[in-house]
Order: structure tokens, then sequence, then C-alpha cells
């Protein structure tokens, strides 16, 4: 068996096959990463000119030193359960990574480690891929633990919902009743979503923006998105869209409910005070009351929507989520919500766009991305948590990340540098 330097073609040929492909290992990412000065190279072993394992690297030059590091995000393609493999792929990988100056290869495969429910709770005989870390670690790869936050270069944790042919009313049995409630509701409301254009890129960032002051982080610039889209859209990679709220259908909307409730009422009244019906007393005065506290309601909504119609106009854009579609999977990569209309729970209903997509277009899962391990209630995330659990689905917990040392004292010594850079950037 031999590694070659294949084409990107003949890389995606057997990549796009394989059960660990995800949009990490496309050419469009590699170009993407291309513009923060990655290199990418396209690997593969081959037995009798057929290929067995393959690896997208991405590779940067490390300043002063002269030297490379090495990443091959979300890991090789390849079994790590067949040892003699795993360790015939090393063995190479290492010569090429010598060969080119690297010090240290980077991987963080997408295999499972130990199968989860939705509580996070591990399924006893569930998937148990043990053995894949501890091959890794027999064949010299340094692993970084099995961590609970969200501290590697790639989410350990994730929530999914798996979809695998099921169709949207099976999906939705399995959501929380609350979550269904929502959705419900956001629908009379007049929430909908679109697909945005490029020109339309100012309008995701704007609220991008307001999401990073309130959560504390830093956002991306306006060029990074567009160079986003610029690499991954046309292909069908990136897709954002956008929850918008007419406030003159949601008006109209409200308006029909209250002229229902109220017919319906007088319509109860007129029967039973002429005696046209036989009524139970107790339900005919508790309906009553129920449909006055309705009709309160409903003309107190009314007079909160021309409110907002007065602050924001007849349209107002209310949240979004940027995906990313690859392999078998939909993946929610992150979005934000406006501020000052977060009462409507925007980000309920362009999940539930991103899962109708999924379910449409024949994806096995949806991907709600990131969360932690930490599933106590005081951890700080566990909210985003409990908002991506009441979809349904599972928890996902990944192998975690490992480096193969190729040269260990310039590991070393980048390791100093590296700790100490994120400390004077602190």
């Amino acid at each position: 068996m031999k590694l070659e330097t294949i084409t990107n073609k003949e890389f995606k040929k057997y990549a796009d096959k394989h059960p660990q492909i995800t949009f990490h290992q496309t050419k469009e990412w590699a170009d993407l990463k291309a513009h923060n000065n990655w290199k990418a190279y396209y690997l593969a072993l081959k037995d009798n000119n057929k290929i067995v394992a393959a690896t997208m690297i991405l590779s940067k030059s490390l300043p002063i030193i002269k030297k490379k590091m090495f990443y091959a995000p979300r890991g090789f393609l390849i079994d790590y359960h067949n040892k003699k493999l795993l360790k015939t792929f090393t063995e190479e990988i290492k010569k090429f990574a010598k060969k080119e100056k690297a010090i240290f290869i980077k991987i963080d495969p997408y295999v499972e480690y130990k199968e989860h429910d939705n509580d996070g709770n591990i399924v006893e005989n569930g998937i148990n891929n043990e053995d894949c870390v501890q091959n890794l670690k027999d064949l010299g790869y340094k692993h970084f633990g099995f961590n609970l936050m969200q501290d590697t270069l790639q989410p350990r944790w994730m929530h999914v919902i798996e979809i695998n042919g099921r169709s949207e009313e099976e999906v939705q049995k399995d959501m929380e009743s609350k979550t269904r409630q929502i959705l419900r509701k956001n629908e009379k409301s007049c929430i909908k979503t679109h697909e945005i254009s490029k020109e339309e890129l100012p309008i995701f960032k704007e609220i991008m923006e307001h999401t990073s002051d309130r959560r504390d982080f830093v956002d991306r610039p306006l060029s990074y998105y567009e160079a986003m889209w610029d690499n991954l859209h046309d292909s069908g990679i990136l897709k954002i869209l956008i929850a918008d709220i007419d406030f003159n259908e949601y008006y109209k909307n409200t308006e029909n409910e209250l002229e229902e409730t109220e017919k319906k009422r007088q319509d109860r009244i007129y029967k039973h005070d002429n005696h046209l019906l036989k009524m139970n007393e107790k339900k005919y005065e508790s309906t009553n009351k129920q449909d006055e506290e309705s009709i309160e309601r409903l003309k107190k909504q009314l007079k909160k929507i021309e409110n907002y119609k007065k602050e924001y106009g007849d349209k107002k854009t209310l949240g979004t989520i940027l995906f990313l579609i690859y392999g078998n999977e939909v993946l929610s990569l992150f979005g934000g919500t406006d501020d000052n209309l977060m009462q409507f729970q925007s980000a309920y209903t362009v999940h539930y766009a991103g899962i109708k997509y999924a379910i449409e277009h024949g994806y096995q899962r949806y991907n709600f991305y990131g969360i932690t391990g930490d599933f106590r209630q005081e951890n700080p995330l566990y909210g985003l948590y409990l908002f991506k659990k009441s979809f349904g689905g599972h928890v996902v917990e990944l192998i975690g990340e490992f480096d193969l040392i190729i040269s260990k004292f310039w590991y070393t010594t980048y390791q100093i540098a590296f700790k100490l850079y994120h400390k004077l950037k602190k």
C-alpha cells in the first residue's frame, strides 16, 4: 500500500461515499480556508490502485521557524476500527508530513464515541467506539481527552435529529408539546422564512452583530461572510435563512380570530338563552369565561401589533441561521435573533425550516451542532441544550481531538508559543 497525492476530483469521488464525510472535507471549504493562508493537500492510501483511506490535509506555515502545522478537518476518512490499516496510513502520512516540514497533524474524527439519548445518558448496548480511541493512542496520537465544554476546534458534543426517511409528522411526534405549540403560534403570527441573496448579507451581519453583543463573542466581519458565500453558496453547501414577521398579516389573522371567537360566543349565548340547545350550565359558564379571556387577550394583541407597526413598519426581520449542507446532513452552524423582538421566538421557526428541508431533500439527519456535555442545570449553557432537546433527537458525543506529533522539540516549542499568544490576546 502506498500514500499518493491525488486530484480533488479523485478525492471527492471517494469522500462523497464515505460515512464520515462532512462539508469540512470539500474543495469549497479548502478554498474558503485559503483566505487565511491554509493550503490543501488531497492524499489517498491505495492498495492495487484502489483507495482504501483518504484525507484532505490543510497546511499552514508557522512564522519564524519555517515549519508547518497540518490539520485534517474532521479527521481521516478511514476505518478507525481497522488497526492494521490505520497503522499503515499513519506511517505513510508521517513520512509525507516530515517531507513537508510539518511538526504535527491535528485530527478530530467525525466518529461517535458512545451512544447517548436525548437526556445525554449513555444508551445501554448502544454504539461504543472506545477501540477507535485506543487504536489512535496505541499508534502514538496524543488525545486531548473527553472535554465537556466547547474548547476544541470543532464541537465534540452535538445534538441531532435522525431523519432516515421519516415524514414531517413522524419527526414532529418526537418534539415536546411546547415546541409544537410555539411553532403553531409563530405560524399564526405570520412568521415566515426565506433564503437570502448575497445582497441581503448585511441584514444577516446586523443580526449576528447584535447577537454577539448579547452573548459576548466576537463576530466575524462582513467580508468573511461574503467569502463564505462566494466559496460555498453556488455549490449548494451554504444556505442562509431569515425569519420575517408581516405585521399586516399578523393583524388581519388576529382580527379574524377575534371575530370568530366573538361570533362563537354570541351564538352560544343565543342558543342558551332561547333554549335552542340543551347545555350543561357549569360547562356553559366555563366556556364563556374562556372566550371572554381570549377576546380580551386578542384585543390587547391588536394594540401591540399596532405599536409594532409604528416602530418597525409593515415587516421586520426577527432572526437568522446559516446552514451548511453536505453529505448526509443539514447542519445549523450559527445564527442570531433581534434583541428587541426575542419574544417571538423565531429561532424555533428557522430551525424547523431547516428540519423540513432535510426531510424534503432526503438527508439522513438534521444537526443542531454544538452543545456541551455538562447536563447540569448549573451549566451556563444548559439553556442552549434544553432548546435543542425540545425538538427531539439525541445527543452525539464524538471521540475527540488528537495530535500526531512529528517533531517533539518543535511541537513543544509551538505549544508554549501558542499558549503565550492566546494569553496576550486575552
